[in-house]
């Protein structure tokens, strides 16, 4: 039975993770509220986080697209849509190239040097898909590419790249970088045979764990360099301690002999601590 184009939508929405938007739009906020000091141009708010979400589903579809045939050796991947034979390749081809233009068309929108680091932002995020296949450091380009939404929202604000914007996306790097490294650690086994790259293929988990420690260590350290803009003050300070903690609690809840908590550790801290972070910058953009 042919599905409706509602359906088809939708399973592809399931299957690139609508849900894990949630880590790089709050940052793409944080970033706009900042350049603004305070409220940005509602107008430029809308079009900033279509652009983020549109680039977002671009990314991930891309990414299913050239992962398909890794996907049907790995158990934890093999359910999702094109191994399974829920969506077509044609059908994600059609999806992507309709994205594509959505945030091509949203750069263009919001000004001249976002509409021109557009294609750069793109190829950022479709490289990705093959950095596992040549490197351990893939987990640093996919933070690199989930940083390209607070900086592009500072480039959509401001229309410039500033040292203040690198700090909020190094930041970014480094939690990705993170979190991801702990998310890789259940792909240990199937990275190994499938000769796959990642930091816990590579070093193996107890020490993957203690480098994403170290990362998040570091990702403490860029927000805590973020106190020297004006606008920011006691109340994203206090934020910054609430992540702090938050971090701790994630990495008590992973082991190097127990990692039955890792989705919680992924998707659940990580998503609280975007979305928090987010309102402490507001509530502090608003008291300037």
């Amino acid at each position: 039975m042919e599905l409706s184009f509602f359906k088809k939508i939708k399973i592809i929405f399931t299957d690139i993770k609508i849900e894990h938007t949630v880590f790089a739009l709050p940052f793409a906020v944080i970033s706009a509220f900042i350049a603004a000091e305070g409220m940005p141009d509602l107008g430029k708010l809308v079009w900033i986080l279509i652009a983020m979400f549109s680039a977002r589903n671009c990314a991930m579809a891309f990414n299913r697209i050239a992962d398909a045939k890794i996907d049907r050796l790995n158990p934890r991947t093999k359910g999702r849509a094109l191994p399974a034979g829920k969506s077509t390749v044609n059908q994600y081809w059609i999806f992507l190239s309709l994205a594509s233009v959505v945030f091509i068309f949203s750069a263009y929108t919001l000004n001249s040097l976002a509409f021109t680091l557009s294609p750069v932002a793109l190829g950022i995020v479709f490289g990705y898909s093959f950095a596992k296949r040549f490197t351990s450091l893939s987990h640093l380009w996919l933070g690199v590419a989930i940083s390209i939404a607070p900086v592009g929202a500072w480039v959509a604000i401001r229309e410039e790249v500033s040292i203040e914007s690198l700090v909020i996306g190094a930041a970014v790097v480094f939690w990705l970088v993170g979190f991801d490294i702990i998310y890789s650690c259940m792909d240990i086994d199937s990275d190994r045979v499938n000769n796959l790259h990642s930091i816990p293929q590579k070093f193996g988990v107890r020490t993957a764990l203690k480098l994403a420690f170290i990362s998040h260590c570091m990702m403490i350290l860029f927000l805590v360099l973020l106190l020297f803009i004006p606008v920011l003050g006691w109340v994203y300070f206090f934020g910054v301690i609430v992540t702090s903690g938050l971090l701790f609690y994630e990495h008590s809840l992973v082991r190097a002999d127990d990692l039955s908590l890792v989705n919680v550790a992924f998707f659940n801290v990580n998503g609280t601590i975007s979305i928090l972070l987010m309102f402490f910058v507001i509530i502090d953009c608003a008291l300037y």
